[in-house]
């Protein structure tokens, strides 16, 4: 699979094809990504709360985003990686914005990066992107001021509240970013700002009419616990399936049927095998 472009993304708004984001925050869950060929990948600073088990994405550092992001990037070398600016990434100065937009892709290896505010960081968004650097804005609800937007709650719902969405939207699209997420705001709100903008915008949470959708992987697979919001879809429950592996594995520790002939070494009984030839199958861990 060749690496989703922003030209790309682009032309798939001008054609009306709708296209997947989901988060990662590992190797691992990357590499699912990557055959899965989802186009782009956003390593969010919800790390927070679904890695790090913080109760809000506030506490999360640069050192943390750029760590994920890098590890990420390990596991998924050919997909389109965004990564998040956390809390104070960008509010200090535009100087220290560029600095840490540039951390994410020259230590971290993303492609982009994204960042939450309307009209205020129309600047910023535009420091960023001279620097060479691709820049997805975040509207509506956006986590990292969650205190003062009166909580996690939906945005946009009246009139002024809606105006302001879509002015920040504009405001985003001049400025050069190249996508925006609409998080939590009126599914008729969502689609006249995605109609009305030449860039493609990216709900959670902001109804169908939109260019793309994207969830965190984890409320995705079934990994959140309890925590299901109204926008979530499961398709699996993995944690379940987690927990009965684990009860699994006790029960056969326990009852001594693990492990058995087939997960143990026997002892080498040939000169060769005794000196570690690699013919032997005794001295190879996988199987």
């Amino acid at each position: 699979m060749a690496r989703t472009t922003i030209q790309d993304l682009m032309k798939w708004k001008r054609e009306g094809h709708r296209w997947v984001c989901l988060t990662a925050y590992d190797a691992p869950t990357a590499r699912v990504l990557a055959a899965t060929e989802v186009p782009v990948v956003l390593v969010g600073d919800s790390l927070g709360n679904v890695i790090l088990g913080h109760d809000s994405t506030i506490p999360v550092t640069m050192e943390n985003m750029v760590h994920h992001t890098a590890a990420v990037r390990r596991g998924a070398p050919e997909l389109f990686i965004v990564g998040d600016l956390p809390f104070l990434a960008v509010q200090v100065s535009e100087d220290e914005a560029v600095r840490n937009a540039g951390r994410l892709i020259q230590e971290g290896g993303a492609d982009a990066v994204k960042l939450e505010g309307g009209g205020p960081r129309a600047v910023t968004v535009k420091r960023i992107i001279e620097a060479g650097i691709p820049v997805m804005g975040h509207l509506g609800l956006t986590p990292q001021n969650a205190t003062q937007l009166g909580g996690y709650r939906v945005q946009g719902v009246d009139e002024n509240s809606a105006r302001k969405i879509r002015e920040d939207a504009i405001s985003l699209e001049q400025a050069g970013a190249f996508s925006i997420v609409l998080e939590c705001v009126p599914a008729p709100l969502a689609a006249s700002i995605a109609k009305e903008l030449a860039i493609p915008i990216i709900g959670i949470g902001a109804g169908g009419d939109v260019d793309a959708q994207v969830l965190v992987f984890h409320d995705l697979v079934g990994l959140s616990g309890d925590f299901q919001p109204r926008f979530v879809r499961r398709y699996v429950e993995i944690e379940e399936q987690m927990r009965d592996a684990v009860k699994r594995f006790q029960e056969d520790v326990t009852s001594g049927s693990f492990p058995s002939s087939k997960e143990s070494f026997s002892m080498p009984h040939s000169k060769d095998a005794a000196e570690g030839s690699e013919q032997n199958p005794e001295t190879e861990l996988s199987g």
